[in-house]
């Protein structure tokens, strides 16, 4: 074919596409009446999603009743005054980036993320999935039918399961949980405390999702070591991606969905899954316990104003224990968790008052390793094996503070917790590093 005779084809063919039906709006935007989905399934699957704890019968879950507007109690935790939203540059790292604790923890917290290789790279994905296209985006401009409340909770917490959490739960989000004002990233350069964004986010549902940080190398480390960040940025990064997976998916359904992670938080982690009845608060007050794996896991959660049905806050018996047991205390390399008996009034609700200083400045400063993970480690909840012994043993402890210690003492005893199982390592250390 001839230049001559080309050129007059794609002229035909630009003419022809010119006056063709335009179907490109039906393709793209089908007008949906109707969802199809098995309510029979749905019911069945449902079962398969409560706490696996109760799969042994021996840990007893209490559920209670949440209002975000009035209320007086989230899960064991007791609400007596007003919450203050507080700003994202007030939390630990950001506090040592903005040199509140000192030069050195300043220096320290640059090259944290680099620290060990494994971490690095971790801590690198981590971080980019925190882009702001990943955590949040464009919603779908008509939403589509969806199942009852009830159902599409529970479709939703198996998408997480399915894409690869230890658990899921939908909560009503607190909305003091909301940080007032987000800061800038923490290892990324040098920080500039004046580059903060006011938080607007008011959406009604969250979603939380925990990844477990692996039984077998918290075993074989003694929390503090090269391992003990790199365990923690794999449960960051995946139960990021899941979150970052559901969040879009909601906003594909119709409806606005942002999610929250370790590489890009409008939110305080631990009262959010408080709420969505996946954890209990603990005496280190920073960390929230789960009543099969202890805190030994990361979480990650989606806001979203998708109508759900939402779990009831739960209780089985953490705070109670942790009046008796104190281990995570004793062991803390820091000093920082609170021998108190009993917890205090901080900002409005009861809690343990972990000192952020001294926590955060070993952390980022461990010359032994890189950052800890010490009171995961040794806590007497983290499942030691999946076995009905130490079920029954936790439920007693939770019930009666005579029980609580003797559960302690036989773990400390048979050496649970403090136990490094040299065959069970994997990963390889570098010591000059730290």
């Amino acid at each position: 074919m001839n230049e001559e005779n080309q050129k007059r084809q794609d002229q035909q063919e630009i003419q022809k596409s010119k006056t063709a039906p335009n179907t490109a709006d039906k393709t793209l935007k089908p007008s949906v009446t109707n969802v199809r989905y098995s309510k029979a399934a749905l019911q069945k699957s449902n079962k398969k999603t409560v706490l696996k704890a109760s799969d042994h019968g021996a840990v007893f879950v209490k559920r209670h009743a949440y209002n975000p507007e009035n209320a007086t109690q989230l899960s064991s935790t007791k609400i007596v005054g007003p919450i203050e939203r507080i700003s994202e540059t007030d939390q630990g790292f950001h506090k040592a980036a903005r040199g509140i604790y000192g030069e050195q923890v300043i220096k320290a917290i640059v090259k944290l993320g680099g620290k060990h290789p494994l971490m690095a790279a971790l801590f690198t994905m981590s971080h980019a999935i925190g882009a702001p296209n990943f955590v949040d985006g464009p919603v779908r401009a008509e939403k589509l039918p969806l199942p009852p409340k009830d159902l599409l909770a529970t479709h939703i917490k198996d998408l997480g399961m399915f894409l690869g959490a230890s658990e899921v739960g939908v909560g009503l989000m607190p909305p003091h949980a909301f940080y007032s004002e987000k800061g800038p990233q923490v290892g990324q350069g040098p920080y500039d405390a004046s580059k903060t964004t006011p938080i607007t986010n008011t959406h009604k549902y969250a979603i939380g999702i925990i990844v477990d940080q692996s039984l077998p190398t918290i075993t074989s480390s003694t929390g503090f070591d090269g391992i003990s960040s790199t365990q923690s940025y794999m449960a960051y990064l995946n139960s990021g991606m899941i979150a970052c997976c559901i969040a879009a998916y909601i906003r594909n359904l119709g409806y606005s969905a942002r999610a929250h992670h370790c590489g890009n938080y409008e939110l305080i982690i631990p009262p959010v899954m408080v709420a969505c009845g996946l954890a209990e608060m603990t005496r280190t007050g920073e960390c929230v316990a789960h009543p099969r794996l202890g805190f030994r896991f990361k979480s990650a959660a989606v806001t979203t104003d998708m109508p759900m049905e939402p779990d009831k806050p739960i209780s089985f018996g953490a705070r109670e224990f942790c009046v008796t047991c104190k281990k995570c205390a004793d062991e803390c390399p820091s000093g920082a968790i609170s021998h108190d008996d009993q917890p205090i009034i901080h900002n409005g609700y009861e809690k343990w008052n972990t000192n952020v200083q001294k926590c955060t400045t070993f952390r980022v400063s461990n010359k032994n390793g890189a950052m800890c993970g010490r009171c995961m480690k040794v806590c007497p909840w983290n499942n030691k094996e999946e076995s009905w012994f130490h079920s029954v043993g936790v439920a007693a402890a939770s019930k009666s503070q005579l029980a609580a210690r003797l559960l302690k003492n036989m773990d400390d005893f048979f050496g649970y917790g403090t136990e490094v199982i040299e065959e069970n390592k994997w990963w390889l250390e570098w010591p000059e590093l730290f």
